[in-house]
């Protein structure tokens, strides 16, 4: 680090500790394998059932056992060993990711299996979400925690461009088997890695019950100022700003007119979009107004989202969805930040499950609405009224701010 131009230095500067290294490594094979594996089974599930609704229905699954779980994964990552409720949940994840493989080859595989296998990862990730999410900010000083998270987001959406590029080239020529194997194998590294990483973290030994733990995580947000209102910012956030990538094989098939090198390259500019707004957070140093610069971002990706949902020329939702990719990571990464910092390492688990579950819940919610909404209204309207949403609920906090200084907004854009 020390030989890199100051600039460079600055943006990198988590990479200078070992153990965050390693995790982000581990995290970043193991999070290509994860969109390579989602390339396939989106535009698998899409092309079996010519219905948008499962491809929601798909996502939610996908998220239903976060939203149902994550709650108890909070409290478990706060008095059980982090490494091994995370080891735990990727053999899980690798397991599904194999039996899919297995249930390709053999040509039995059906919609429900695929519905099935995803409602498992997602109980997978229930646990193991916030025990990462629980290390990642002992693996570096406080001071560089922002940089940390940017980082991580960075792993996250060079994948997104890695995993569709390498699940493109992979199911056109060695099939859809292939893309559910290599995600089991991407696991590996992430297991691996988690056992070179030295935790500093003790769980206190504790008699309190599971419920009254979580109650006392929830407490904890409720007097933390601005942390209940970031919790519903995120909720809404991802509810009508996050779901344009899950339904990306509509508009290729049904705007666009085109197949899955199409899909590629939209998921590839997406990723792009990403990296650029995660290098962006990633090059600040401490910011004044941090609340409030992602509320404007957020506003903007209301706007960018139904720039694309109304394209019809494929050049200018290539930018557009360039554009969202960096509002969505550039937002994601200064929401989290701001959570992490007002967590303490004993409440951490529990407060960022609760931020996860506001987060994430969103996701499937989102999915669900638009599956329904869009053989009703079509794909373009469906997502630009979710993008007017997005837009209406940035502009109320940031009225908010503006009308009443007493409000739970306020400590989020100050």
């Amino acid at each position: 680090m020390a030989q890199l131009p100051p600039f460079l230095a600055r943006i990198f500067r988590a990479f200078r500790y070992r153990d965050f290294r390693l995790m982000w490594m581990g995290a970043c094979a193991s999070t290509i394998g994860t969109f390579v594996q989602q390339f396939a089974q989106s535009w698998l599930v899409y092309d079996l059932t010519k219905d948008p609704f499962y491809l929601g229905l798909d996502l939610f699954l996908g998220q239903l056992p976060i939203m149902m779980f994550s709650l108890f994964g909070g409290v478990f990552a706060d008095r059980l060993d982090r490494r091994k409720m995370l080891l735990a949940s990727q053999y899980i994840q690798m397991a599904c990711a194999f039996l899919l493989a297995a249930l390709f080859f053999t040509h039995l595989v059906k919609v429900w299996h695929i519905l099935t296998l995803s409602f498992v990862v997602g109980l997978g990730q229930s646990f193991g979400g916030p025990a990462y999410s629980a290390i990642l900010p002992t693996l570096v000083p406080t001071e560089d925690l922002a940089n940390a998270i940017a980082m991580n987001s960075i792993q996250f959406n060079l994948a997104r461009i890695l995993g569709p590029t390498i699940g493109g080239i992979a199911y056109s020529t060695l099939g859809a088997t292939w893309c559910f194997a290599l995600n089991g194998v991407s696991y590996l590294a992430v297991i691996i890695s988690l056992f070179m990483i030295h935790f500093k973290f003790v769980p206190p030994k504790t008699r309190v019950r599971v419920l009254t733990s979580m109650k006392e995580g929830i407490q904890f947000i409720r007097q933390r100022d601005g942390m209940s209102a970031l919790v519903v910012l995120a909720f809404c956030t991802t509810l009508f700003g996050f779901s344009l990538n899950g339904f990306l094989p509509v508009f290729v098939q049904n705007v666009f007119h085109q197949g899955p090198k199409t899909y590629t390259l939209l998921l590839v500019c997406s990723g792009a979009g990403s990296i650029c707004g995660a290098l962006t957070v990633a090059a600040m140093e401490k910011l004044k107004g941090q609340g409030r610069i992602t509320l404007l971002i957020l506003i903007s990706l209301g706007f960018v989202t139904v720039g694309f949902a109304l394209s019809k020329w494929l050049p200018l939702s290539c930018l557009f969805i360039f554009l969202g990719g960096a509002a969505i990571m550039a937002s994601a990464s200064l929401m989290v930040s701001l959570a992490q910092l007002i967590a303490t390492d004993e409440m951490r688990g529990r407060v960022m499950s609760v931020y996860n579950l506001a987060f994430r819940g969103g996701i499937p919610l989102g999915a669900l609405a638009l599956g329904r909404l869009i053989p009703i209204f079509g794909v373009s309207k469906a997502l630009s009224g979710a993008g007017f949403m997005l837009v209406a609920i940035a502009a109320y906090f940031l009225l908010i701010k503006r009308q009443d200084s007493l409000t739970v907004g306020t400590k989020i854009v100050s």
